[in-house]
């Protein structure tokens, strides 16, 4: 949610911001800006719209010679987008300027004690009124730039990831954080300030990741010099090399990220579960279960924190812990885990699941539960995020970047990471016999080639979604472990395409979404032969004599299903547990082909946000 870059070195900064505003655009956004340092001014242009927007028109606004510059894309909170609210903003003297993801919650008060020392705005957002903060502090304190950030900072309430500059002082950039993610990229006389690493990858592999209520003051020839916002207490930068390379970020010769995502999967998968899972041997390794494993022996339960679709990971993993390692478990909203006062204890055991790593309710859930004595346990998909810094243990699903805003991949090698999980512990407790935990670990190795297959629905699947394009509703529906993909497949539908969506447990239908079926109402039925088959072949029925059509998610071969519906989709075989890797993949294609038939924009749906940083 909103994104940071900046530059400060021998180049030119102004196509390196530009490239790296473009690289941020997953992050969600709706205005962008730049601020460049010429050699005797700040020349600022911004605008509501995109960063191709920004781009014709900054070039014929002003000079854009400099090898100082701060970029911005904005996701508005205070004030509507347009050109006025977008970042960079000014302090009142123009000395100063900002660019700020994140909320100041307390901005109010202080705008109006501002507004009584004579300070004006033009905007109507928090990020002005923390420019000028910062330089009423400056001015008053008669002091430098990074200690006016420090003293400001310690007054405001709220999350931030700030950079900041002054005109007068245009060898130094300083930046903070409390709650969104900030890098700095270090090169040869040369730094570079972005939201995570890809704005700058190309340039450097080295780079340093702020922790919360660090702040740095970046210098030309002098390095980084990072200091604790609250007692400015010294601290050593820790300089680690990124894994990420430019060939993952880019599409790679696929229409839209989202596609290639989705294609990745097969890859994605076995890269997650590659050292992990000998099926040779019958062994799963996974350090962080193994150094921790009396933590989960002796769990009283699993609360499962997550937002969006790794809430809907969490639910697919609840069927497998509970099924398999005999675990109770309990799936919860992180955005509302914290604020119904929950029962948690030292023999909790609470995992923690963000694609990004960033996530702000899941951060605040995971803050709650260490502070109640749980264990807390990371899946997550970055390296050095915040949730992987934050819990005591964790897995990464080694998915690789996904930019695409709505979560494919993410969604696969999470279930494939809480599958290793369950698996172990099952092994542990010894409530899985010999057989079926080999038989497990060998469907589970198969599970990437099974993922290809069910990727060749890719034509079908697009021909279906031409049929429904223009409807206005869908329904979902699933049992057992498919339940949370129909969930997950109403949200992808919504998400992009802007349909309305509805997922439900099949059973559940006749309790009220029945209503809604009619000869116009699309319904997708998982109805895989695993699982509550005969019962899901009823549902289709009652669903057929109210003239619904019906799509099926089906297993290869299926005969009853096919004479019932409408259209029909095959997955290949394969154990209950994991149909959710297979089931999905339909799911995902269907989204996809009827967003882009529709004209949408597929890799940045609006309002949403690829890492939702604030509450």
């Amino acid at each position: 949610m909103c994104g940071i870059v900046g530059y400060i070195g021998h180049r030119e900064a102004y196509p390196i911001i530009l490239k790296g505003l473009k690289r941020l655009e997953y992050r969600g956004y709706d205005s962008a800006g730049i601020a460049l340092y010429d050699g005797t001014d700040i020349k600022l242009s911004k605008t509501k719209g995109k960063v191709s927007d920004l781009e014709t028109r900054l070039e014929n606004e002003i000079s854009t010679h400099g090898s100082l510059g701060i970029g911005h894309t904005r996701w508005a909170t205070h004030g509507v987008p347009n050109d006025i609210n977008s970042h960079p903003h000014y302090s009142n003297s123009g000395d100063l300027v900002i660019i700020h993801n994140g909320i100041i919650e307390n901005y109010e008060s202080l705008k109006k004690e501002l507004i009584k020392r004579g300070y004006n705005f033009k905007s109507d957002t928090d990020t002005e009124v923390l420019v000028n903060l910062i330089e009423d502090v400056k001015k008053n304190e008669n002091i430098k730039l990074g200690k006016a950030v420090q003293i400001a900072l310690n007054q405001v309430v709220g999350a931030y990831a700030i950079a900041v500059f002054d005109k007068n002082k245009p060898n130094e950039i300083v930046v903070a954080r409390l709650g969104s993610p900030l890098a700095i990229g270090v090169g040869e006389d040369e730094f570079f300030i972005a939201s995570d690493a890809s704005p700058f990858i190309e340039y450097t592999k080295n780079a340093i990741y702020l922790e919360d209520e660090e702040m740095a003051i970046v210098r030309r020839n002098k390095g980084v010099k990072i200091r604790k916002i609250k007692d400015d207490s010294l601290v050593d930068p820790y300089v680690q090399e990124l894994q990420l390379n430019l060939e993952q970020i880019e599409k790679g010769g696929y229409e839209h990220f989202m596609l290639k995502e989705i294609y990745e999967q097969p890859s994605a998968i076995l890269d997650t579960f590659r050292g992990r899972l000998l099926s040779n041997e019958g062994i799963i390794k996974m350090a962080g279960i193994e150094d921790n494993m009396k933590k989960f022996l002796n769990a009283h339960r699993i609360i499962v924190v997550a937002c969006g679709t790794s809430w809907h990971a969490g639910l697919v993993s609840e069927y497998i812990f509970e099924d398999l390692a005999r675990i109770p478990v309990e799936v919860e909203y992180a955005s509302e885990f914290r604020y119904r006062n929950p029962v948690i204890t030292e023999n909790d055991v609470v995992i923690a699941i963000s694609q990004s790593g960033e996530t702000a309710d899941t951060l605040a859930a995971i803050k709650l539960a260490k502070s109640k004595g749980a264990f807390v346990f990371g899946v997550c998909n970055v390296v050095g995020s915040s949730i992987a810094r934050e819990t005591h243990a964790g897995a990464y699903t080694h998915a690789g970047p996904e930019i695409g805003v709505a979560s494919t991949k993410a969604f696969t090698t999470q279930i494939t990471v809480l599958t290793l999980i369950a698996l172990r512990l099952a092994r542990a407790k010894g409530t899985i016999s010999s057989s079926d935990y080999r038989h497990h670990l060998i469907e589970l190795e198969l599970i990437p080639e099974k993922v290809k297959k069910a990727l060749e629905s890719d034509a079908y699947v697009k021909s279906i979604a031409a049929i429904y394009k223009d409807v206005h509703n869908f329904l979902y529906l699933g049992r057992g472990y498919n339940f949370p993909v129909a969930l997950e497949g109403a949200l992808k539908l919504k998400e992009i395409s802007y349909i309305h969506a509805e997922g439900y447990p099949a059973a559940e239908m006749k309790h009220g979404p029945i209503a809604l079926i009619d000869e116009n109402m699309p319904i997708v039925v998982i109805a895989t032969k695993k699982g509550h088959y005969e019962k899901v072949v009823s549902n289709i029925q009652e669903i057929k004599s109210r003239k619904g059509k019906i799509i099926g998610i089906v297993t290869e071969g299926d005969k009853q299903v096919k004479d019932l519906a409408d259209h029909v989709i095959e997955v290949p075989e394969t154990i209950e547990s994991l149909t959710p890797l297979l089931t999905t993949i339909p799911l995902q294609l269907l989204s996809y082909h009827i967003a882009l038939m529709l004209g949408k924009n597929v890799d940045q749906p609006r309002n949403l946000a690829k890492a939702v940083t604030v509450e």
